[in-house]
């Protein structure tokens, strides 16, 4: 039998692996009886984790939220990814460079040698370049994710692109991190709609206390938030047939370039939407693979133009110039 500490630690591992424990797979688990199972979750208990109990039929144990955070642990691959995902984090998400630095400094204190070498050599050959786009508050977007979760309504205001403002309240589905920016994707009361919001433009988020039961999108997420960024007022758009699949293609599409959609097992359509015409120049160029463009807009010859210029100052550059 382990001794109590390990035996506790062990335990909490396990709680936090997955939601819900019968008390006799954790007896099992851990090579001791129910009864000093109960007295390891009461310990657990007084070191301020709230684990619930409840008996009878599929009753058991599960590790609830409390009013303090207590520690958490982590396996080495966990830490690693922590580690890892806080430094890229910051590039889309505003106001978190301190918080991320100083959980960092926390995170590789405690880590072992072995991990402390893995995550340095990944911080060695790793950059995060500054982003271009808007960045979304890092607690608008908490707010958020915690209604999408938990199926709870929010109200908020929104200031559109004519720096309109609005008040709203949402039945919110999901957030997703498209072309440089985060949107909201949530059901509009007020309107009786769908919609897709930029989190950048949204400004004193605030749960109602009013639970809904989620809807379901008329299409696939991926391909509900492409139609809806195509269809938002940008100054040009394009779209592009590439030969491939969306999954093979995301390898190589940077996500800033555009949103991929599919269109059969073997090709795939590129939704591109700039406010300038050398962001879509930049876009067809990094897109990845060769593409048909579907249809002729009015500013075809402009774009022409614009990568043409590209291509005569590249022929004049050389060796020594």
């Amino acid at each position: 039998m382990l001794e109590t500490s390990a035996r506790l630690l062990k335990l909490l591992t396990l709680l936090q692996s997955r939601r819900h424990w019968t008390g006799a797979a954790l007896s099992e688990r851990l090579e001791i009886d129910r009864r000093t199972v109960r007295r390891d979750v009461d310990k657990l208990r007084a070191l301020g984790y709230p684990v619930h109990a409840s008996s009878g039929l599929g009753g058991g144990y599960e590790l609830g939220q409390g009013s303090r955070v207590p520690p958490v642990l982590l396996s080495d691959d966990e830490a690693v990814v922590v580690a890892v995902a806080l430094r890229a984090a910051t590039g889309s998400i505003g106001g978190m460079e301190e918080t991320a630095a100083q959980v960092l400094a926390k995170l590789e204190q405690l880590l072992p040698t072995r991990l402390t070498k893995r995550v340095g050599a990944l911080d060695a050959v790793m950059s995060t370049l500054p982003t271009e786009g808007p960045r979304a508050p890092a607690e608008t977007l908490a707010v958020l994710a915690g209604a999408c979760r938990d199926a709870e309504a929010v109200a908020l205001d929104y200031c559109d692109r004519h720096r309109h403002q609005t008040r709203r309240t949402l039945e919110p589905l999901h957030l997703v991190h498209a072309v440089r920016c985060w949107y909201l994707v949530a059901w509009d009361l007020g309107r009786a709609g769908w919609r897709t919001l930029r989190v950048d433009r949204i400004s004193a988020p605030r749960r109602t206390g009013q639970r809904f039961v989620p809807r379901q999108l008329p299409e696939p997420l991926s391909t509900f938030v492409a139609h809806a960024l195509t269809r938002a007022p940008q100054r040009y758009q394009l779209r592009l047939r590439l030969h491939g699949s969306v999954g093979a293609l995301a390898k190589k599409v940077p996500r800033w370039a555009g949103l991929l959609e599919p269109e059969s097992d073997t090709t795939s359509w590129l939704h591109v939407a700039a406010d300038s015409m050398e962001h879509l120049a930049a876009c067809l160029l990094t897109c990845g693979a060769p593409f048909e463009l579907d249809g002729a807009p009015p500013y075809l010859a402009e774009l022409r133009r614009t990568l043409e210029r590209v291509q005569r100052q590249l022929g004049g550059a050389g060796p020594g110039r």
